[in-house]
């Protein structure tokens, strides 16, 4: 007779994939939800897609400001296309079945993509201190190979994470239910079904997230407590906004971005809702990816004038 540690070994083996279970509690909602989320998804590939090639083409903007907005729409194009089409998919199916290979795939390049974005706003509050506290040496100090470095340090720092995070929770085989109550790999619902006591990974994974988002927001608080000291001793009040609405657009994706981030990952995991949490979900996977070139476009004048310029060219080019 097998021991009930035997048994559960057995049942652990046969866990080989999950079934996201999504929204499969809203079957009537589905093809509205489809339609809103692909036409959504849409017009933020299309904004993105937009500004890349606006920093591309337009001369002016080959700085390392826009350069680092270029790499965050990029970077937030290749984090809408680990979620939003598995998302997509399953909103026209009953369930959808994803091997553990595959979730370990989507939840390391979902949080390595996520922490590289914390760091990557870092990094722009950084070029905004040099830009407004140390105009004369700002060339020098953000010169191209130094912007390259800090741009690979980004994400090399961000995929280290994610690479210790996703190794900790598939250190572990998983058994019991194969359901993730969410519609993607994410954290929480994964860690749930591991077979192994997952307190102490909940507690590490916690206090790992916690210094990542901390640690990113204070020193973009500090850019910025810098930032303010010096616009107000600018003796001109157009001086000053001119100087402040450079940072506009920047300090409303970081308010966006660390404000889902704290609210997902920086709780207690008894706090958890799955309802709640997909919506929350739903809304930085979806919505905030949308907000990012909505608020460069709209809240900055230099590429609200290239993109004027480009299309001006384009027209008289089809003429």
């Amino acid at each position: 007779m097998k021991t009930p540690e035997k048994q559960r070994e057995n049942v652990t083996w046969l866990v080989t994939e999950f079934v996201l279970v999504g929204f499969s509690n809203l079957p009537d909602l589905r093809t509205i939800l489809f339609t809103l989320f692909f036409l959504t998804y849409l017009v933020t590939l299309s904004g993105n897609a937009t500004i890349i090639t606006i920093i591309y083409v337009d001369q002016t903007l080959h700085t390392p400001m826009y350069r680092f907005l270029a790499v965050l729409s990029l970077s937030e194009t290749c984090y809408t296309l680990v979620t939003i089409p598995n998302m997509l998919a399953h909103l026209l199916m009953e369930s959808q079945a994803i091997s553990i290979a595959g979730c370990r795939a989507q939840m390391f390049f979902f949080l390595g993509l996520g922490c590289s974005h914390c760091f990557l706003l870092t990094l722009m509050g950084y070029d905004r201190y040099v830009a407004i506290c140390c105009p004369l040496r700002y060339s020098v100090i953000m010169r191209p190979p130094v912007c390259l470095c800090l741009g690979a340090l980004v994400f090399c720092s961000g995929f280290s994470v994610a690479l210790i995070e996703t190794s900790m929770i598939f250190s572990s085989p998983f058994c019991g239910s194969d359901r993730v109550e969410h519609f993607f790999c994410d954290i929480a619902p994964v860690l749930k079904l591991s077979c192994a006591e997952s307190a102490g990974k909940a507690l590490a994974i916690f206090f790992l997230s916690f210094l990542v988002v901390l640690v990113s927001f204070f020193l973009i608080l500090l850019s910025y407590a810098f930032i303010v000291a010096a616009i107000v001793r600018i003796p001109s009040a157009a001086g000053r906004h001119k100087a402040f609405s450079t940072c506009v657009a920047h300090l409303t994706v970081v308010i966006v971005h660390f404000g889902c981030a704290s609210i997902i990952y920086l709780r207690p995991e008894s706090g958890g809702n799955p309802d709640q949490d997909r919506l929350v979900a739903v809304f930085y996977t979806v919505v905030t990816p949308l907000l990012n070139p909505v608020v460069y476009t709209l809240r900055n004048k230099e590429v609200r004038v290239a993109l004027r310029k480009t299309l001006r060219r384009s027209c008289w080019v089809f003429k």
